[in-house]
């Protein structure tokens, strides 16, 4: 049996640990160095933070101003569309100025206030990966952005030639292998683990409840069609062939409305589990 090659690194906002088997040590060292590079691309184009990312650009170019942007940021824009189409916009990436008045995230820097009435459909993908903001808006790609980077390392792992491995980025991860791997949810912020599920060739994003809130305070998720935080009572975990995806899939289950969840579920071939702190772990089945 080959050794396991494990590193972890700080990147988008959290702990992101790679593990790779099948690979002879110095090879598997290169691969998990390459997938980190492609991390590190991933949070520089979408950082919300940063200026000079493709973020940055568009909060800070004209309504209507067509953008060029990078494929990947362009790919997760499309995605982004997808899901909030799906969820009937209970996903929108646009509730960035929800977050920054809550504190959550920093004012972007912008000459333009955002629209009040500005929604996903207002974010339009051109030829030549161009985007044009109808309105002005500020975009959070925030956790679909940490699923996109857990997906590229995995297919830079793939490509290198590793038969085994893992990508865990702070609640996103995904897997591929002959073997299931072991996955573990963290409760609070004493360390304890409880075994989750075994997951095989696939991703898994859970959203844990904050330790440090209240069962009925608003957690750091905002409902794309009501603007109002979502509450902290449950944990939720979708499991998804891609992690952007699954990561996507958590805040429209943790929205509340179990019709469209179950729907958007099926859609996209996900199914999620929700742990409530009294009746515990409990599957919200996809819809027929």
């Amino acid at each position: 049996m080959s050794t396991a090659i494990t590193r972890a690194r700080p990147w988008l906002g959290t702990l992101v640990q790679m593990q790779v088997e099948g690979l002879p040590e110095t090879d598997a060292l290169r691969a998990i160095d390459a997938a980190f590079a492609e991390v590190a691309q991933v949070h520089r184009l979408m950082s919300f933070h940063e200026a000079d990312s493709d973020i940055g650009r568009l909060h800070a170019a004209p309504p209507g101003a067509a953008v060029a942007v990078d494929a990947r940021t362009w790919e997760v824009l499309e995605i982004a569309g997808d899901v909030a189409a799906a969820s009937q916009g209970i996903f929108d990436i646009t509730i960035a100025p929800r977050l920054v008045a809550g504190g959550r995230l920093p004012r972007p820097v912008s000459p333009f206030a955002p629209d009040p009435q500005a929604t996903w459909r207002d974010i339009e993908r051109l030829d030549g990966m161009c985007v044009r903001l109808r309105r002005p808006l500020w975009l959070d790609l925030g956790g679909i952005a940490k699923g996109f980077a857990v997906d590229r390392a995995i297919a830079v792992l793939q490509q290198a030639g590793a038969k085994q491995a893992v990508v865990n980025a702070g609640g996103d991860l995904r897997c591929f292998g002959a073997r299931p791997e072991a996955v573990y949810l963290r409760l609070d912020q004493a360390g304890i683990h409880v075994p989750l599920l075994e997951l095989l060739n696939a991703a898994v994003a859970t959203s844990a409840r904050d330790p440090g809130l209240g069962a009925g305070q608003p957690g750091a998720h905002v409902h794309g069609v009501t603007r109002e935080a979502i509450g902290n009572a449950d944990s939720v975990c979708v499991v998804a062939a891609h992690c952007v995806i699954a990561d996507a899939l958590t805040k429209v289950v943790l929205a509340g409305d179990a019709v469209i969840a179950q729907q958007v579920l099926a859609w996209f071939a996900a199914e999620a589990g929700m742990l409530d702190p009294v009746r515990g772990w409990r599957a919200l089945d996809r819809a027929a």
